[in-house]
């Protein structure tokens, strides 16, 4: 058997060239053969179309034919974040330019644990992450896989500085990747402050750090996973710094209004926090994984430096070798500060706060149609880019069985957020070619259901 064709290398792109041309068919015809936003069954429909274009997952002889095969199995069984009834989710379609940064990052398979395995992704990740933590308001950045990884890291900084019984405060409506990541620190169990309207109760937090003793660390929220929303950052920091208590800002949705002009004062206070999750596989258009931590202060940073001598020895960084294994948890890490750069260099901060902009217009367009339909309820007014509705006079079973059905059917793709007690729908604009035929339609297929339900789930 020969051997195969390297991706990297001077022949690599000659290589690679069939291979895309493979791949844009697989695709094109795997979405053609979808239809929809989301393949149509369930998951047993879906599971069968998978297993039965798999196969023999390890054959004895090879199949030329795989990679046609598997990525078409995979677009016709996707979730098409680039289709406008695609709005479950903080779930963005990624722009062509990142997705091609992607693929050379891919190729190139630099690896960010020492200098000479990625000389020059070491300084171009230095440079944009610190760009980035200055676009906050704060000093510098390290690069994540996303909202969880930042704020576990967020965490254990604060468990490095503060001590093992550092407490945890956060408000009801905080992602659940906290609570688990003082779980897995081995942290004091969290207290969690009241979010009566969404978003973290000042009065009840300054309540919360006159009754405890010790250390603690807040974590606040820009932009919840249910409705978007933005905990009042500026009460919270000052009460953060009279009772010198550490500030964490869960950023992951909202950071992204960071490059927009009419909507970045939503994030005053943003700069006060020790430590800001930022996540630009949301509102930034990134292929995952595209997460950042930002810090104010970089000495806070000396609690990851590690010591291993195939990586960073001492007489190696002496001699002005970067040390690169203090720069996350992870040790072997690809580029994805590539795709970021690019991006940022392609569209600059107009291009992409013009993006931020477009998102968040569909979402009030959206709102007004729910609430000039009497067919419907609008919960409020977007902060972000999510709206929350939900049939007039149903049943919170009833709206349950309605978002399954879209599902199902593979005709939409909505959320699902319990707020003031009941269960409400939950549409995530993140899509900027999203038209206002496109919203319409969106409420339209949710109409048809509300009016022609199924067996045992009408809305009462």
């Amino acid at each position: 058997m020969s051997t195969p064709p390297l991706a990297s290398g001077p022949e690599g792109p000659r290589a690679l060239r069939p291979l895309l041309d493979t791949v844009l068919d697989a695709l094109r015809d795997g979405t053609r053969a979808r239809g929809g936003p989301l393949p149509s069954g369930g998951p047993d429909t879906v599971a069968a179309r998978v297993r039965e274009a798999v196969g023999d997952v390890l054959p004895d002889e090879g199949d030329p034919d795989a990679l046609y095969a598997f990525v078409r199995a995979l677009a016709e069984g996707a979730a098409d974040p680039a289709d406008p009834l695609c709005a479950g989710h903080l779930h963005c379609p990624p722009l062509a330019v990142a997705t091609a940064a992607d693929l050379a990052a891919s190729v190139l398979n630099p690896s960010l644990d020492s200098w000479d395995q990625a000389p020059a992704a070491a300084e171009l990740e230095a440079q944009v992450a610190r760009e980035l933590a200055l676009a906050a308001g704060v000093s510098d950045a390290l690069v994540t896989t996303g909202g969880t990884e930042s704020n576990q890291l967020a965490l254990l900084l604060a468990r490095e500085t503060q001590g093992a019984d550092v407490r945890l405060v956060c408000g009801a409506n905080a992602h659940h990747s906290l609570a688990r990541a003082a779980w897995l620190l081995g942290l004091p169990e969290p207290v969690i402050v009241p979010a009566p309207a969404g978003t973290l109760d000042p009065a009840a937090l300054d309540a919360a750090l006159t009754a405890l003793p010790g250390p603690c660390l807040v974590a606040a929220t820009a932009g919840t996973t249910d409705a978007g929303l933005i905990d009042p950052l500026p009460e919270i920091s000052g009460l953060c710094s009279a009772h010198r208590a550490r500030l964490h800002i869960d950023a992951a949705y909202g950071g992204g209004l960071l490059f927009s002009d009419r909507h970045r004062d939503k994030l005053a206070g943003l700069e006060r926090a020790h430590t800001i999750t930022l996540d630009l596989h949301k509102l930034g258009w990134q292929p995952v994984a595209a997460g950042l931590l930002a810090v104010r202060h970089p000495r806070d940073l000396a609690a990851l430096n590690q010591r291993a001598d195939y990586l960073n020895a001492d007489d190696d960084t002496e001699a002005g070798l970067p040390d690169l294994l203090g720069r996350s948890l992870r040790t072997t890490r690809r580029p994805d500060i590539l795709k970021i750069a690019v991006t940022l260099k392609t569209l600059g901060r107009s291009g992409l706060g013009a993006l931020v902009d477009q998102v968040c217009d569909h979402a009030r367009e959206f709102a007004a149609l729910v609430r000039d339909h009497p067919g419907f309820e609008l919960h409020d007014r977007p902060t972000i880019s999510t709206v929350l509705f939900r049939p007039a006079h149903a049943t919170d079973d009833a709206v349950a069985a309605i978002r399954r059905r879209l599902l199902t059917d593979g005709r939409a793709v909505l959320g699902r957020a319990r707020m003031d007690d009941r269960l409400w729908l939950k549409a995530t604009f993140l899509n900027p070619a999203t038209r206002s035929a496109d919203l319409a339609a969106l409420l339209k297929v949710v109409e048809e259901l509300v009016e022609t339900p199924a067996e045992g789930n009408t809305p009462r």
